[in-house]
Order: structure tokens, then C-alpha cells, then sequence
């Protein structure tokens, strides 16, 4: 099985433009996320897609209505950006004073957020995500390609969890309405690799 797989990272909030920790908040779309995901449509930046995926919140939501007009997403649950626990809605500066967030940029974001998910747990709950849509792959008689319009955290949880690159959880950080492309394998074990990861501007060597 090798399937195409589009990971869009949603376009930006009020939350975004003001760098805070939006994981579980169920934020719109701002204006300017709006226009700017309009402006990279129509340049041709977003592939087209035969079945689309998405995150249940809303700023994913309204991003598959701008990209994909017409196409009704099916919802992964699990495709929820991370919890950031005592950090969600605040940023850097806010932040800045706090003895946990000094902590956990210490680690290099390797310790669990304070009442929110650990990286591990986070990634394994995107792993059972890209599961299930895989489910869905099987479903079809011949090879589709899929969108999946989630969150910059979905998206590196996914390429270091499963891609064949060999890196890090945040070298695949990405900004709104930015994402990846790639190829989706499973080998004889049933193991699910991500290949070919490239960025969406170099997509046509894929599609």
C-alpha cells in the first residue's frame, strides 16, 4: 500500500498572531488567517484531494471549507493539537517568570506540559489517529490521494513519529496554512512508514 498524504497545518488565529499556547482553545480564524489561506489557494499552493481529514476544532474546520469548498471533512478525534495544560493561552512573555515553563524549556520540551500531555502521550494519540484514517485508506478500491487540515503539533507528532528522515519532533515546525506532503507505506509487518516527506511548495513532485 502507498498512498499520498497532505498534512495543512489550519490557518492563523487571534492566538497565533500573538504567539500563545493555543492547543485545546476552540479559536476561529482570524481575518488575516482567512485572507492569507485565500492568497495561498490561489496560488496553487494546496494540492487537490480525493478525501479530506480534520481535526474537530474549529479553526481546522473553517480552514478545510476555504481549501476544500464543497468537501464535508471526516473528523479524527484524536487529531487534537496537543493540551498545553497550565501554559494554554499564554505566551513567552507571560510565561517568562514561571519555575515550570523555565523547566520544560530546559528539557527542550521533553517534560510532560504541567496538567497537560507529555510528548509521548501526544504522539501515540496521533499515531492511533493516522490509524484510523488509514482504516478508512482500506476502505477504497484504488490508491486516494488525502488531506488532512490539523494542527502544527499533529503535523510533527506524525513525521518524527512515522517519517523515514530520522528527525527530531521540531524540525517539522511549520507555520499556519503550511504543511508537508508524503507518501504513506506499510511494509510486510503492517509497520506504517511516511516517506518522500516534502514541503507543500515542492508538492508536484509528488502529485
Amino acid at each position: 500500500m502507498i498512498r499520498k498524504l497532505i498534512l495543512i497545518r489550519h490557518g492563523m488565529t487571534a492566538g497565533n498572531r500573538e504567539k500563545r499556547y493555543i492547543g485545546m482553545t476552540d479559536e476561529k480564524l482570524c481575518p488575516i488567517g482567512r485572507e492569507a489561506l485565500n492568497q495561498e489557494k490561489k496560488r496553487g499552493l494546496y494540492p487537490a484531494a480525493d478525501l479530506l481529514f480534520s481535526s474537530p476544532l474549529v479553526r481546522c474546520l473553517e480552514t478545510a471549507a476555504i481549501l476544500y469548498p464543497g468537501q464535508e471533512p471526516l473528523i479524527i478525534e484524536a487529531f487534537r493539537e496537543c493540551s498545553f495544560g497550565q501554559f494554554e493561552g499564554k505566551n513567552y512573555k507571560e510565561l517568562s517568570d514561571n519555575p515550570l515553563y523555565q523547566a520544560w524549556i530546559d528539557s527542550g520540551g521533553a517534560l510532560p506540559f504541567p496538567g497537560g500531555e507529555s510528548m509521548e502521550s501526544f504522539r501515540e494519540r496521533c499515531a492511533r489517529g493516522l490509524g484510523q484514517l488509514l482504516a478508512r485508506f482500506e476502505e477504497e478500491e484504488k490508491p486516494q490521494t488525502t488531506a488532512c487540515i490539523v494542527h502544527g503539533g499533529t503535523i510533527m507528532a506524525l513525521l518524527s513519529r512515522f517519517g523515514t528522515e530520522g528527525k527530531d519532533y521540531y524540525d517539522y515546525q511549520c507555520g499556519n496554512g503550511q504543511g508537508y506532503c508524503c507518501l504513506v507505506e506499510k511494509n510486510g509487518k503492517g509497520e506504517i512508514r511516511l516517506s518522500w516527506i516534502q514541503p507543500l511548495q515542492y508538492s508536484q513532485d509528488l502529485f
